[in-house]
C-alpha cells in the first residue's frame, strides 16, 4: 500500500471516529463503550492492510506519525519539521530530508497536542514558543504567528549512553595526546571554556569532562537539561521562564548566586549566553577553581570577545581593561570543537598568555 492509499485510509478512519464521538448514541454513553466502538471501526478498517502500513496509520492516529522510525534510530541526532510535509533529520552529521510526511496539517496539529499533552504544557498565540523535555528528547516548538503560518518544531536527541573521552576517543574526535592535555587541565583544575558552533559537539565535551571529576562536588547550571550529574555528589539546577508570570522567572544569573550556597567544588555552566557572564566570572575570581562552560563561538579569539561583551551587559560601568583583566584572572584555557565534513572534532586547546592593551593573547598547544 503507498502512502496515498494509507493517507487515504487514515482520512476514513479519522472521519468515523469523529462521527462517533458526536453521535447523538454515544454522546452520553460511558468511556468504555465509546472505546469499544473506536476500536471495533478501527479494528475492522485496519484488519485488510499489512502489519507495517497498520502501525503507520496507529502512529498517525495516537503517536509521533512519520518520525517515529527517526526517534529510534540510534544514528538520528535531529528532527526538523517545517511544516507537514517538510521532515528533515540529521544522521551521522549530515541533513537529509525524509521521504515521509505527515498525512494533512490536521494531523501534524493533533501531533504537536500530543507532544503538549506529554509534556503538561500548551502553545498559541500568548505563549508563541516552548521548550521541553521528554525523556532524551529536547523540543523546541513555534507558533504559527511567529513563522509564517507554520508550526515549526526542533527535536534534539539526546545520547541515551553518556559521552567520555574514551567514547570521543573512539569516534576519532581528537588524538590520544590532545584527550590527555584535556584530562590534565582537568586534573590540575583549570578553569576553561569549550566554544564552537550550533551542533558542534559542545555538550558531548562537557559530559565527557564531568565524567573525569569523580571526587569533586559539581553544581551544573543550565536552561534546558542536557548535560547529566555521573556522581552522586553532583547537582543540576534549571532556569525557569513562565511567559503567563504566574510564576517568579528565576534565571541563570540567580541560579550561579544560589549555587555559591550549595559549597560547589567547581561550576559548570552548559551555555553561557548573557549577562551570567558577569555572575560566573566574579564567583571564579573568589575560587572554585575547574569549573568550566561553553560559549557560542567559531574561535577562541572570537570567543573571548563575545565573552566581553556578555560581560558588558552585566557591568556596563565596568572598562574594557577591567573585563579583559578579569577575564585573564579567571579563565586559564579554551577549546575549540567544530564539525568538519559532518564529523565533529577538537580543532583546539588555547591558553590564555598574557592580557595586553590591544587584547588577551592567545597561545595554542601544539601536540
Amino acid at each position: 500500500m503507498s502512502l496515498e492509499q494509507a493517507k487515504n485510509l487514515f482520512h476514513k478512519l479519522r472521519t468515523e471516529r469523529s462521527e462517533i464521538l458526536s453521535s447523538e448514541v454515544y454522546s452520553e454513553a460511558a468511556p468504555k463503550l465509546k472505546e469499544h466502538s473506536l476500536t471495533v471501526s478501527l479494528d475492522q478498517h485496519l484488519q485488510t492492510v499489512d502489519d507495517s502500513v497498520r502501525q503507520r496509520i496507529l502512529n498517525e492516529l495516537n503517536g509521533f506519525g512519520p518520525i517515529t522510525g527517526l526517534l529510534s534510530d540510534e544514528l538520528v541526532t535531529e528532527i526538523l519539521i517545517n511544516q507537514f510535509d517538510q521532515i528533515y533529520f540529521e544522521k551521522m552529521g549530515h541533513l537529509q530530508r525524509s521521504d515521509d510526511h505527515f498525512f494533512d496539517v490536521n494531523s501534524y496539529k493533533e501531533f504537536i497536542e500530543n507532544l503538549c499533552g506529554f509534556c503538561n504544557t500548551y502553545i498559541n498565540s500568548e505563549k508563541p514558543f516552548i521548550e521541553m523535555q521528554l525523556n532524551n528528547l529536547r523540543i523546541t516548538v513555534l507558533f504559527p504567528d511567529i513563522c509564517r503560518g507554520e508550526y515549526i518544531v526542533s527535536i534534539r536527541k539526546q545520547p541515551l549512553t553518556r559521552w567520555t573521552f574514551e567514547r570521543l576517543a573512539l569516534q576519532g574526535w581528537a588524538s590520544v595526546a590532545q584527550i590527555e592535555m584535556i584530562k590534565s587541565l582537568i586534573t590540575a583544575k583549570k578553569n576553561f571554556l569549550v566554544v564552537g558552533g550550533t551542533g558542534s559537539g559542545k555538550t558531548s565535551l562537557l559530559q565527557a569532562a564531568i565524567a573525569e571529576m569523580t571526587q569533586d562536588r559539581l553544581v551544573i547550571i543550565e536552561d534546558t537539561q542536557e548535560l547529566q550529574p555521573v556522581y552522586a555528589q553532583n547537582t543540576s539546577l534549571l532556569t525557569r521562564i513562565d511567559p503567563t508570570k504566574k510564576l517568579i522567572d528565576v534565571t541563570m544569573n540567580e541560579l550561579i548566586k544560589k549555587a555559591l550556597r550549595l559549597r560547589p567544588d567547581r561550576i559548570c555552566v552548559g551555555e553561557i549566553r548573557g549577562e551570567e557572564a558577569t555572575a560566573l566570572l566574579m564567583a571564579l575570581s573568589t575560587g572554585h577553581d575547574g569549573s568550566f562552560g561553553s560559549l557560542h563561538a567559531r574561535t577562541a579569539h572570537e570567543a573571548l570577545l563575545r565573552l566581553e561583551m556578555l560581560i558588558q551587559m552585566g557591568a556596563p560601568q565596568w572598562s574594557l581593561q577591567s573585563i579583559r583583566r578579569l577575564i585573564g584572572l579567571t579563565v586559564q584555557n579554551v577549546l575549540v570543537v567544530e564539525k568538519r565534513d559532518g564529523k565533529r572534532v577538537l580543532k583546539g586547546i588555547y591558553e590564555l598568555t598574557s592580557v595586553e592593551e590591544h587584547g588577551i593573547t592567545l597561545q595554542e598547544w601544539e601536540s
